[in-house]
């Protein structure tokens, strides 16, 4: 099928080629990537042009059309990441621990790539340079299954990396892209385990959900997001628009958005009408319970459906509470564990808020759109994960390696 096992054989081979590199040649090599996206990206607008207008024509949803479309905004953002990725310290070769047993023997662990990392992506062609960047300074190869929706884009955006690469008189191998966008191939991928150490997959509850029953790789698992954000009795009422506009309205289409508004029945009044009004000054539909229907105009009744939902579209669910134990419990039920946020000026309920809410990432004061690796200074980010072992969170650089053991004795055996 297709050619994947001659995908993963190069990758192995790569694997080991990116492991002996210097952190001078992986910046440099970083650098002049950037350098070729920006000199060339007349190039990937034309690409993601055929994507974005195949897209429309097929009746794809707002939210994952700004997911797709690229920009020269959003591809000088690329290569800045890129950028940003050589100003960060090489995680490679840290000692993270190191000791003399009573026998003499001196143990160090230190921190190393993971190998061939495996990233399966939907609608997001930004996220083939990103997972390079990543990748490449961590001495990773990886290799790429993005989906049929941004096809051109990803495969220009790749073939500008590998030949600036082998330009660099690096193995241009150390980044492939799966062109073939059949279902059959992407299963198939999942079951690569002898060539593949991990696989991440980007993507919606859908794709991360087929990945995780059917992979054969270890799964770090990214990205479903339903986002919350608490109003708390003792919210500033500034303070509550600003954020929840942002945290919603800012980009509707990604994973770090504000899907569900929870919010404490003592504010409801002060705050809800206003800030119905502009939410839907903004197009966004509002279901929300009946206290809700009762302050917003045009609010729809929500289902139990609606607050597990992660929209990625204009529209959010709004459920009133009692008390800010309520509030969290209802988080924790519905949540994704990914972004959770409290509005309130009660510093008892933040820490409430900050310690019972169990999710990668939970704020005080602030949007949920924070969620992201630039934004934390980890350069771009490979994925926000929700689970719990190896990574949680946004990943940066350290997320992608492990470590190994280095053990040097003066002949000790063992007794």
């Amino acid at each position: 099928m297709y050619h994947l096992e001659e995908i993963g054989e190069k990758a192995v081979l790569a694997k080991y080629a990116l492991q002996t590199l210097s952190t001078d040649k992986k910046d440099q090599a970083l650098n002049a990537v950037a350098n070729a996206i920006l000199a060339r990206k007349q190039e990937i607008l034309q690409a993601n042009e055929k994507d974005w207008e195949i897209g429309e024509n097929n009746g794809m949803n707002p939210g994952l059309l700004d997911r797709l479309k690229l920009s020269e905004e959003r591809i000088e953002a690329m290569a800045e990441g890129l950028v940003q990725i050589t100003k960060l310290q090489d995680p490679v070769g840290e000692i993270m621990d190191s000791f003399e047993r009573p026998n003499g023997l001196l143990i160090t662990k230190l921190r190393v790539p993971l190998g061939v990392i495996g990233i399966i992506y939907e609608s997001r062609p930004n996220v083939t340079a990103d997972a390079f960047g990543l990748c490449f300074k961590t001495g990773n190869a990886v290799i790429l299954k993005g989906g049929k929706d941004a096809i051109h884009s990803n495969m220009a955006i790749t073939a500008i990396i590998r030949e600036t690469l082998d330009e660099e008189g690096i193995n241009q191998d150390a980044v492939q892209l799966i062109t073939d966008t059949d279902r059959e191939v992407t299963n198939a991928f999942m079951k690569m385990d002898q060539y593949v150490d991990v696989l991440i997959p980007r993507g919606g509850a859908g794709l991360i959900r087929a990945v995780v029953e059917n992979s054969t790789i270890p799964v770090i698992e990214t990205g479903t997001g339903n986002c919350h954000i608490y109003i708390d009795e003792d919210a500033d009422i500034l303070k509550v628009i600003p954020i929840v506009m942002n945290a919603k309205t800012q980009r509707v289409g990604v994973c770090n958005a504000c899907e569900s508004l929870v919010i404490h029945e003592n504010a409801a009044k002060k705050v809800l009408p206003s800030l119905g009004m502009a939410l839907r000054e903004k197009g966004v539909e509002i279901r929300g319970d009946k206290l809700v229907k009762s302050l917003i105009i045009g609010c729809v009744e929500a289902t139990e459906e609606d607050y597990g939902t992660e929209y990625l579209d204009s529209i959010i669910s709004i459920k009133t509470v009692p008390s800010i134990e309520k509030a969290i419990a209802h988080i924790n039920r519905y949540s994704t564990g990914h972004s959770e946020a409290i509005i309130t000026e009660n510093k008892e309920n933040a820490r409430m808020f900050l310690k019972g809410v169990d999710s990668a990432c939970v704020y005080v004061n602030a949007s949920t759109r924070f969620t992201d690796g630039f934004e934390f200074g980890f350069g771009a980010e490979i994925g926000i994960s929700t689970q719990k072992l190896h990574a949680r969170g946004p990943m940066g650089l350290k997320e992608l390696t492990t470590y190994k053991y280095e053990i040097v004795g003066k002949g000790q055996i063992r007794s």
